[in-house]
């Protein structure tokens, strides 16, 4: 495949990503320039309507949902949008019957939104369980394991934050909840846009994911697919919002009715901007056929150079070292590098003007569309460097204190 990035580059014009080394792909990526106009579009619609802008707003919700439903391979998803996922998932862990299966499976590797939120719960009282995310390809298999006839629900991700391993089995795993009566929520927010995704696969599981990585569509913009038989929950934590659709049977004094479908987890008011916002990017994918086949494919050949570049560097394994042992279609869209010095590495790599992020002991290096292969290779190049220095000072400093005893 040809470097796509000279016919994307220009359409990024406000975030310099030609002028930029911008490895943070896989935490955030820039926006195309048609992003502005839809919060021009935004500021317009209010100024023009003022409250009845509202009809407007809507009518953005609906073309996200829509665009959401192409990177999920779902046409017929029930989608609830929200800010964040953490709001979404309150909702989804909100209608859990916590009292009769106070007992969550995860992993310990997720995303913060679900540690922290499960941490929390745990101080409570509920059960919360942790298997070990690596291996990720039995990773599947051992949720499975774990949920028993006490587990409301089994949280896991598609796609690892710190490594960026795939989780294979989903489909496994969502048949074996749904015969136990257990609850699947798929995070699906490191694979949209760069893995692809089918939700017809988990048709019994929720998933949640969000824009703001590899969709280019910035904050606000996430959703909650829920399965068919969602219509049996009813969320403690209801914004007023799933007031708005006609509510399912007749109502009864002193019990909260929900509607039918996805707005049974609805929120509130919100700033629709985000939705402008991410109405425009959607269009601007379908305009240059930025399917998730094709970002697939340039994230493959992308992260093939970094590694590449990486391994041709030949640095220590004990300073910084990547995971040789798994294939490259085990790996979602950004390059992890153990090294027991990521923190520093990041902000040593960030004063010589390339953007990268670490987590614990891994620095991230994430590559994007807009890049061009020189630019990969010159991020690679200021990492090798860096490494030089920093072996190079750790040696002084071992010789300096030899020299003192």
């Amino acid at each position: 495949m040809s470097d796509q990035s000279a016919r994307l580059a220009p359409h990024y014009s406000m975030f310099q990503v030609a002028q930029r080394l911008l490895l943070t792909g896989h935490s955030h990526q820039a926006w195309p320039d048609v992003a502005l106009e839809g919060q021009i579009e935004a500021f317009q619609d209010a100024a023009l309507d003022v409250d009845a802008k509202w009809g407007r707003a809507m009518e953005k919700a609906g073309q996200v949902r829509a665009g959401y439903r192409r990177f999920l391979g779902d046409p017929s998803a029930e989608l609830a949008l929200g800010g964040s996922t953490h709001e979404l998932v309150l909702r989804f862990l909100s209608a859990l019957d916590l009292g009769s299966r106070p007992r969550l499976v995860t992993s310990d590797g997720e995303f913060h939104t679900l540690r922290r939120q499960l941490d929390r719960l745990a101080e409570e009282g509920v059960e919360v369980v942790r298997v070990p995310a690596e291996p990720a390809d039995t990773l599947a298999v051992r949720l499975a394991t774990a949920a028993d006839d006490r587990t409301a629900a089994v949280l896991v991700s598609a796609v690892l934050f710190e490594t960026a391993k795939i989780v294979p089995g989903l489909g496994m795993l969502a048949e074996a909840c749904e015969r136990r009566g257990v609850q699947l929520l798929v995070d699906a927010y490191h694979a949209l846009g760069v893995v692809p995704f089918s939700a017809a696969e988990v048709a019994s599981a929720w998933v949640v994911g969000g824009g703001y990585k590899y969709l280019q569509l910035g904050e606000g913009n996430c959703f909650l697919r829920i399965p068919p038989h969602a219509a049996l929950f009813r969320p403690v934590i209801t914004g007023w919002y799933a007031e708005f659709a006609e509510l399912a049977g007749d109502r009864v004094e002193g019990i909260v009715g929900y509607p039918v479908g996805a707005d049974r987890f609805a929120g509130a008011t919100y700033d629709p901007t985000s939705h402008y916002r991410a109405a425009r990017v959607f269009d601007f994918f379908a305009e240059h056929a930025l399917t998730p086949e094709f970002l697939r494919q340039v994230s493959l050949r992308q992260r093939a150079l970094l590694t590449g570049h990486f391994d041709a560097l030949d640095l220590p394994e004990s300073v910084i070292a990547r995971d040789r042992d798994a294939p490259p279609s085990a790996f979602g869209g950004f390059l992890a590098l153990r090294s027991p010095h990521a923190s520093h590495l990041r902000a040593a790599l960030a004063e010589r003007g390339v953007l990268t992020d670490s987590r614990g002991d891994h620095l991230r290096i994430g590559p994007a569309p807009y890049l061009s292969d020189a630019q990969l290779a010159s991020a690679v190049d200021a990492l090798g460097t860096e490494i030089t220095t920093l072996t190079g000072a750790n040696a002084l400093t071992s010789a300096n204190a030899l020299a003192l005893r």
